[in-house]
């Protein structure tokens, strides 16, 4: 089962180390690439702005272990927070990370009175499009960078406040 750690720019160790790990065992994944992140990317106030810039920072462990993490925006003017630098560790894939960390942003979300998740994934990602659709995210279109990603989004039931 894996532990869901909800992390602060002090955290920035924790979420350096698994993020450099992201970019070289899957960089096809990401549109970051390792080598930014390293040399003189690779300063510790460049780690505690990325952890600040984006208000939802999540890591799952598997046994103590670091296995997974992603991030979430605050809700834009929409209503419509976005899910990125999602994240399975190889070892913990097929475990319940994917899930548990998705579920950890939709959760946030609806905490912020949020309306969607949208997400974007590159179209040879298949894995992590299964995950998404098995988690109610549908298909939104198509946008290109070096190729071609897919844009997802899923609804969130908003709680009704009774007067």
């Amino acid at each position: 089962m894996a532990e869901i750690r909800e992390l602060t720019a002090d955290d920035w160790r924790d979420w350096r180390a698994l993020r450099l790990v992201a970019l070289e065992e899957s960089p096809h994944a990401f549109g970051a690439r390792l080598a930014e992140w390293q040399g003189e990317g690779d300063t510790e106030l460049r780690w505690r702005q990325r952890l600040t810039d984006w208000p939802f920072n999540v890591l799952a462990s598997v046994d103590g272990r670091d296995a997974g993490m992603a991030s979430g925006t605050l809700p834009d003017q929409h209503g419509v927070v976005d899910l990125h630098s999602m994240y399975v560790a190889s070892f913990a894939r097929g475990h319940g990370v994917g899930d548990a960390l998705i579920e950890a942003v939709l959760g946030w979300a609806s905490r912020h009175d949020a309306r969607s998740v949208r997400l974007q994934v590159f179209e040879d990602n298949t894995a992590a499009i299964a995950l998404y659709r098995r988690k109610g995210f549908l298909d939104a279109g198509t946008v290109r960078y070096a190729r071609l990603a897919l844009k997802m989004e899923r609804g969130l039931r908003r709680p009704s406040r009774s007067a």
